[in-house]
């Protein structure tokens, strides 16, 4: 059942948003080829060294991880903000395609790597296939041109924030070990007191900036992960109307470019340092990695398509005129790129390295191969040109 109206005309703040990422994408795609170059070079001890350096007690590493991965969530929580009050799930009807599609692409994947490490320790890693990686799945995208249709932007786009939000959700609920609850009510506090900052209309975001960072601070020793204060911050920087003044948009503008030149990179360049070593027969075969493989090169397209094509046949949702199933399912490959959210969460579920390094691995070949099966069946499948509806 197809919507019958015309295609979507996108936001300028959405097309900000999307070319800011699909620049990222391809930034993130060589900083990743640099970082594993040099990990399997003679600079591979000195290199590995510097991301632990202490510095004010903490590696380099944990900095970016704990400390500038935090800007990022809050990135995302901006961008899931205003697709909420304005763009594509500000309406329930074209809404919930992109919401079921992104509940089957975590569930089906999630499904298949329980059914591959159930019983054993690699079962902690369930979250690893979850999410998809924005950056990296815009980036792809992008490389097909004129060929994309704005829909098919719009309902990856809101696809992988919505993964996002899932893959942060499991992060709170699933990967925090011990709590420690002064410092977790105190930082809880701190938001409540953002909250009716908001409601107050304060409108200067150097108090939403301080509070934040304060917030940070007792999440972090809260035993709950830092990061998720950026998604709590997001949703307490007031809207407004959401116009080029809104305090939401100022905000949400600045921090593009940082987030898909510098931290995105400097997470990949941190975390991709792997040295690929000893028999990688035996490494692509440990029952995660085998988990991680077809999570997210199978049960992401897979679950995607399925739950995208049983609601819409059931008359719950309407797939958008310029789009078939062919899209769908090449957007599904797409969301197979899981890099980003997908490091992140093994970071939270191993502890042993050379679990952690065999799981990057895999994560890497496995998101380099949903990318190139996304990239050549849309490439194949789409219309040489599309021409967009002013």
């Amino acid at each position: 059942m197809k919507n019958t109206l015309k295609k979507l005309k996108p936001t300028k703040l959405f097309k900000d948003f999307f070319e800011s990422e699909k620049s990222g994408g391809l930034t993130l795609i060589a900083c990743t080829a640099v970082s594993l170059l040099i990990a399997n070079s003679t600079w591979s001890s000195s290199y590995e060294h510097f991301w632990h350096t202490d510095f004010a007690g903490h590696g380099i590493s944990h900095w970016i991880n704990d400390g500038l991965m935090t800007i990022f969530f809050l990135l995302i929580g901006l961008e899931l903000e205003r697709e909420i009050y304005q763009g594509e799930l500000s309406n329930i009807k074209d809404a919930l395609l992109p919401i079921f599609a992104a509940i089957g692409g975590m569930l089906l994947p999630a499904g298949l790597f329980l059914l591959l490490t159930y019983g054993t320790k690699g079962q902690a890693g369930i979250g690893i296939p979850m999410a998809t990686d924005i950056a990296f799945a815009l980036g792809i995208l992008s490389l097909l041109g004129n060929k994309v249709p704005t829909s098919l932007k719009v309902f990856l786009t809101a696809l992988a924030v919505i993964d996002d939000l899932g893959a942060i959700f499991v992060i709170a609920i699933f990967y925090t070990k011990t709590i420690f609850w002064t410092n977790l009510f105190i930082a809880l506090g701190i938001f409540a007191v953002l909250l009716v900052f908001n409601r107050l209309k304060v409108r200067n975001l150097i108090p939403y900036l301080l509070g934040g960072v304060a917030m940070w601070y007792f999440m972090l020793n809260s035993g709950v992960h830092a990061t998720i204060t950026g998604v709590l911050l997001a949703f307490a920087i007031p809207f407004g109307n959401g116009d080029e003044k809104s305090t939401s948009y100022i905000l949400q503008h600045f921090l593009h470019r940082p987030v898909a030149f510098i931290i995105l990179p400097l997470f990949a360049l941190a975390n991709t340092a792997i040295a690929i070593d000893g028999n990688i027969v035996e490494t692509l075969t440990q029952n995660y990695s085998l988990g991680i493989a077809f999570g997210l090169i199978v049960g992401k397209p897979l679950g995607i398509f399925l739950i995208s094509f049983v609601v819409v046949s059931l008359g719950i949702c309407k797939l958008p005129f310029d789009l078939d199933w062919k899209s769908i399912i090449g957007a599904g490959f797409l969301g197979g790129i899981g890099f980003t959210m997908s490091i992140f969460i093994t970071l939270l579920a191993f502890e042993n390295e050379a679990v952690i390094n065999n799981a990057k691995f895999m994560i890497l070949t496995a998101s380099l191969l949903a990318g190139m099966l996304g990239y050549f069946y849309l490439k194949f499948t789409l219309k040489n040109e599309v021409v967009e509806v002013e």
